[in-house]
């Protein structure tokens, strides 16, 4: 499952109000599991067993016809992580393991950004939510956690239509290993990595850490937000973007613009991909020439890469919308 550069979430902390129950600006509040009621409990265990065996099966029809019209009007997404997490899903049996009713249904319009607080303020329990232009409503966030050979998450949200009637508003699923290896994992060797001076393999562990960790981008937890502070300090200066593109030279006298570094978990292995700007890629004799000079260009200017990662790819992207891609072996860059 590739791996991209995460947005990390910086939430405010507010003034505790109750135990359970905390009132944000606005009107929003969050309910943990322990102070819903049963009827609504029971819905949205049922719903999200639901929604979890569809996935299990791979039935898209089933979720889509499930889903509130917002999301089913664009449920290309959700389709590709259906199909791409089928298998890991159905690899054992689910079990429910956090519940969050969060209440909006006061908003008059659409909230740029809805910050959801629950829990206890500054307990290890605290669990804050910040999502982006939420519509007035009444949502809920189940956590699922399947324990197979690859351990994977399933966190939905789900939307009350009326009359406890619960609609599949989101859909994010995560797995919890990366080439065999849980975030605790990637975090010990991204700090060893530090220690060697090697900050790029150092950031490139954080991220698959956060990823393993964090069920989704748009939660917060001390847990995370410990994770979220150590890894900002050992990013590089120097990772490329679209909007900051890397200049790199290389030795056939070319100078590419480098938009992604990336890991990428390929069986049980990590793969470093390389995405950069040309005027075009559909030749595909060129693109290739251009794919291993730019592979060597890179492992030459961060030798350390050779540490972390098997294999290299490299994808040439143009304007027109062409991609090609090469993979070589990292023992057989030279």
């Amino acid at each position: 499952m590739p791996l991209a550069e995460l947005k990390l979430f910086r939430l405010a902390l507010m003034l505790l109000l109750w135990p359970i129950l905390i009132v944000a600006a606005g009107g929003q509040t969050c309910s943990n599991e322990p102070d819903l009621d049963a009827a609504t409990k029971s819905a949205l265990d049922r719903a999200a067993r639901q929604y979890f065996d569809m996935s299990t099966r791979g039935d898209v029809a089933g979720l889509k016809a499930n889903a509130i019209p917002a999301i089913a009007g664009d449920f290309g997404g959700i389709e590709q992580a259906v199909v791409a997490n089928k298998q890991f899903l159905a690899s054992g049996q689910s079990t429910i393991t956090a519940t969050y009713v969060l209440d909006a249904s006061q908003a008059k319009a659409p909230l740029a950004r809805a910050d959801f607080y629950c829990g206890i303020y500054n307990s290890p329990e605290r669990v804050d939510f910040s999502i982006s232009n939420l519509p007035p409503g009444k949502y809920a966030i189940v956590m699922q956690k399947v324990e197979g050979k690859t351990p994977a998450t399933l966190t939905l949200i789900l939307q009350d239509v009326g009359g406890n009637s619960w609609k599949l508003a989101g859909y994010y699923p995560r797995l919890n290993a990366v080439a065999g290896q849980d975030g605790a994992w990637y975090v010990s060797k991204a700090r060893d990595y530090q220690q060697k001076g090697q900050l790029h393999n150092a950031w490139f562990c954080y991220l698959i850490a956060w990823e393993l960790t964090a069920p989704v981008d748009f939660v917060s937890t001390p847990k995370l937000d410990k994770l979220a502070q150590e890894m900002q300090k050992a990013r590089p200066s120097d990772i490329p973007s679209d909007a900051s593109p890397l200049s790199l030279p290389a030795a056939n006298g070319k100078t590419f613009r480098v938009t992604e570094l990336v890991a990428v978990p390929v069986g049980e292995a990590l793969d470093l991909r390389i995405r950069y700007n040309t005027a075009d890629a559909s030749d595909s004799g060129a693109a290739y020439q251009d794919n291993m000079a730019i592979i060597k260009a890179v492992v030459a200017k961060y030798p350390e890469l050779r540490e972390a990662f098997a294999e290299v790819i490299a994808r040439a992207v143009d304007n027109a919308g062409h991609d090609y891609g090469t993979v070589l072996a990292m023992k057989d860059v030279k």
